[in-house]
């Protein structure tokens, strides 16, 4: 599996929050040399700039790594750091490599939901569905720790979706993308009367980040609440596992109102970067029992 080997301290003392050590070295490799500080790989650069539909080459992903969190192999996706995905044939937009959940936080996700699924019944998750798949890094990860569920993504953006699967097609992975809308992806599911759902929501945040305020699950893009609740809504009375993803500053009033949709949730914080940059989850349940 991996080279970039992550491991996962979990104390008692640390309140929910799972501190995240990429074992991957920091390192220069093939990054090119010769860039200003007007060229900088950032976030504006590839969320809002020149760059966010443009498919990055290797040393840009590796410099926006460097550039933005002094690693270059940051974007390290599926198992695999940025040489070793991109030689297989891995491609990515300039908005994915900033909006993907890179494994050193994917794979803690999915430990963090396997386990509170395990813990909390005793029979399997049957389907893992992330309805906004982007990379599909998160999914892979929920597919590897949820063994024997069926793995679905769904994914609007036409450039996301068609690059998303060919880069699952490349390496053989056990999800499926399927490039729809995920209210009608929902509503189209087969699905039997015995089948539990694990469902990780991650809508895009656009404007819903502010540097000062923090997240707002209410201004995503949907609103957090409407997908809880569409999700709940398309598999009732079936038990559902949502796992929200979060910022370490997050309006507290909207992830209120997200948790009291569900029977019980708890809050998960993940140290994968540095103070103030980190990501977390809001795992709800419904008659998951």
């Amino acid at each position: 599996m991996p080279s970039d080997s992550v491991s996962i301290e979990r104390t008692h003392e640390s309140n929910g929050v799972v501190r995240c050590m990429a074992g991957a070295a920091l390192g220069h490799g093939g990054v090119r040399r010769g860039r200003s500080v007007t060229d900088r790989y950032d976030r504006a650069l590839l969320l809002s700039g020149p760059k966010r539909d443009v498919v990055l080459g290797l040393w840009e992903v590796q410099r926006y790594g460097l550039d933005s969190y002094g690693d270059e192999n940051y974007v390290s996706l599926y198992g695999m750091q940025p040489a070793e995905w991109h030689a297989r044939g891995v491609r990515v937009l300039g908005r994915t490599a900033v909006e993907c959940t890179r494994d050193v936080l994917a794979r803690a996700i999915a430990q963090d939901v396997a386990a509170g699924a395990a813990s909390r019944s005793h029979r399997p998750a049957t389907w893992v569905i992330d309805p906004f798949a982007g990379s599909g890094n998160t999914l892979h990860w929920l597919a590897h720790h949820l063994p024997g569920a069926r793995a679905i993504g769904f994914e609007l953006d036409a450039q996301v979706s068609d690059l998303t699967r060919r880069n699952v097609a490349a390496l053989g992975l056990a999800i499926d993308v399927v490039r729809r809308d995920y209210r009608e992806g929902l509503a189209a599911l087969s699905t039997a009367d015995h089948d539990r759902f694990v469902v990780f929501i991650a809508p895009p945040w656009g404007r819903a980040l502010d540097p000062v305020r923090g997240l707002d699950l209410r201004s995503t893009e949907p609103p957090v609440a409407d997908v809880v609740q569409r999700v709940v809504e398309s598999f009732a009375p079936r038990p559902v596992l949502c796992a929200i993803q979060l910022y370490e500053q997050s309006d507290a009033a909207s992830v209120r109102e997200v948790a009291r949709l569900f029977d019980a949730s708890e809050v998960r914080m993940y140290a994968c970067n540095a103070p103030g940059q980190n990501h977390g989850i809001l795992l709800g349940e419904r008659n998951w029992s």
